[in-house]
């Protein structure tokens, strides 16, 4: 009988290829690195099937497949033609990548219980991942038409059809290419028995993906986009915990099938559809780019669908290792700012996050837990009601935002500072509901404590997502709105050709850096310049004085 050898295979450099910079030295565009992320996606779906279909072998020794990883099982006699087919794949993928990135394999055979042979294997990955045969031809200098060809794959053959694509394939004359709707080998896309990859994207006018000068334009105030990326926390220690091969495969498909099927259905989503594209999809991540607003909502949308998905299949075992998701959120400087550049940013914002805490959310240069996301979306609704139903200046978002700023060390506010900054801003009025909404405002930023003042999380979120939302504020030189320049203040302030502050408006108000001796509330109204008023011991003895002349 012959003994059967457990292949593993994956794709190295994934990270540093994506956002890498073109040919020309451009940092790379949309298109460009739409059709990189395509293209690692499906050589891990592609490589592995056919292998299997050059060799004649059934379609089950596949076990798993996607995201840069896979895994499959051999008998002993093909190992020699896998070898001499994976090394083929290998050279023509740092060809087409322009090195950077490069296929390692490691194989083992299937004796002993899975913990040893699970150790065997990775001791072999280890190994051939530390280490670069030099082939001949290594050193020799590459001609830039072939880079340049290689970028014209990505941005003009993947990018625009793996949307549309009917079938995936393979051909030997191109070991290190997806081919889309050809090729020696083909399977079927989007199909239980074929390849399933999350592949929506918003779309323009004319049906082809809409650019992101053109999602920016579809979002709500700010015109702006960014990219959202996802990561299991823990999921490596997860699938080394696994105690037998089948368990080992099937955490492997569950993760894998979640991302490739929940994320391609969020996305269809009427909130969603037209707003987010995706960028990829892996084992255990995700990335997905357009408009900010869309990418928020998304964001806490797959937290609670993955919430749910470790509740029904990884309740029974131990430990929280891949039961959370942590989230990056980074928004482009500019409409027109780089997406290589941004989708850089995006990933080091979410090494911060994951090196911070875990099941949170890196968003506005903070790192939140999922729960203060929630509390900001509710804070968020508040401060629109009180600019859209009540009027107020948006102004007071910039002021709220100013409460985040750095303060030198040893400084310690007392929260009625913060209530009376506030009210500067927005003015006096009588309508009781929009007192207590202003009440609840502050309290929800500030908290509860009438003599320390601790900033919650979720109100510097809060405050950026609805100035976001407003939109840019009305300056001098535009024209306000007649109900915008009502009372609580606000045509005072637009007088003024820069941002009111409370410094502006009220100097006497705004604390100072130099400032020592805080002020109970009582003192400090009693502070204000005024004429001073004879105490009444002062005043007796001038009316006893008055008697005495008048007897």
């Amino acid at each position: 009988m012959s003994v059967q050898i457990f292949l593993q295979g994956k794709l190295l450099g994934i990270e540093r290829f994506l956002p890498s910079d073109a040919p020309t030295g451009q940092p790379a565009g949309q298109a460009l690195v739409a059709g990189r992320a395509h293209w690692a996606a499906l050589l891990s779906e592609v490589l592995p099937r056919a292998l299997l279909a050059e060799l004649g072998l059934a379609r089950i020794l596949l076990g798993s497949s996607g995201g840069g990883n896979f895994f499959l099982v051999l008998p002993a006699e093909a190992v020699p033609q896998a070898e001499a087919f994976l090394k083929a794949a290998n050279e023509a993928i740092r060809e087409t990548g322009g090195g950077m990135l490069r296929l390692v394999w490691a194989g083992t055979e299937n004796l002993g219980d899975w913990t040893i042979v699970r150790k065997r294997l990775a001791e072999e990955m280890w190994r051939r991942e530390n280490t670069v045969p030099v082939a001949e031809g290594s050193f020799a200098p590459r001609s830039i038409g072939s880079a340049a060809a290689d970028s014209a794959y990505f941005s003009d053959y993947l990018a625009p059809r793996v949307r549309e694509a009917r079938t995936f394939g393979w051909s030997p004359d191109t070991p290190g290419r997806v081919l889309i709707d050809e090729g020696k080998h083909t399977w079927a896309a989007g199909t239980a028995d074929g390849i399933t990859v999350a592949r929506h994207a918003a779309l323009d006018d004319a049906g082809h993906t809409a650019t992101v000068e053109e999602l920016a334009q579809r979002a709500p105030g700010h015109a702006m986009w960014g990219i959202l990326r996802g990561a299991v926390d823990g999921f490596r220690i997860r699938l080394r915990r696994a105690q037998t091969i089948e368990e080992y495969l099937q955490l492997t498909l569950q993760f894998q099938q979640f991302f490739a099927g929940e994320l391609e259905v969020a996305c269809s989503m009427p909130d969603f559809w037209r707003k987010v594209s995706v960028l990829w999809s892996g084992e255990d991540d995700f990335a997905v780019y357009g408009t900010w607003d869309a990418l928020l909502q998304l964001a806490r949308e797959m937290q609670r669908l993955f919430h749910r998905f470790a509740e029904a299949n990884l309740k029974e075992l131990p430990g929280p290792e891949g039961k959370t998701i942590t989230m990056a959120l980074e928004l482009a400087p500019e409409v027109d700012a780089p997406f290589g550049l941004v989708f850089e940013a995006a990933g080091r914002s979410l090494d911060i996050a994951k090196a911070a805490d875990k099941d949170c959310l890196q968003i506005f240069g903070r790192t939140v837990e999922w729960r203060h996301v929630n509390h900001a979306s509710d804070l968020k609704e508040l401060m629109m009601r009180m600019v859209r139903q009540y009027d107020c200046p948006p102004e007071f978002l910039s002021e709220l935002s100013a409460f985040y700023r750095e303060k030198p060390s040893g400084r310690a506010d007392r929260p009625w500072r913060y209530y009376r900054r506030l009210a500067v801003v927005l003015g006096e009025h009588k309508d009781r509901e929009l007192q207590r909404l202003q009440k609840a405002l502050i309290t929800d930023i500030v908290g509860k404590s009438s003599t320390q003042v601790k900033l919650r999380p979720a109100g510097r979120v809060a405050v950026e997502w609805a100035r976001l939302l407003a939109g840019p504020v009305c300056t001098i030189e535009e024209t306000p709105t007649p109900a915008a320049l009502q009372t609580n203040g606000a045509a005072t302030v637009r007088e003024r050709s820069e941002t009111p502050t409370v410094d502006a408006v009220a100097p006497e108000l705004a604390p100072t850096e130099s400032e020592e001796i805080e002020q109970s509330p009582v003192t400090a109204e009693t502070t204000a310049p005024a004429q001073e008023q004879p105490s009444p011991s002062d005043a007796e003895p001038a009316s006893n004085l008055e008697t005495e002349q008048g007897a």
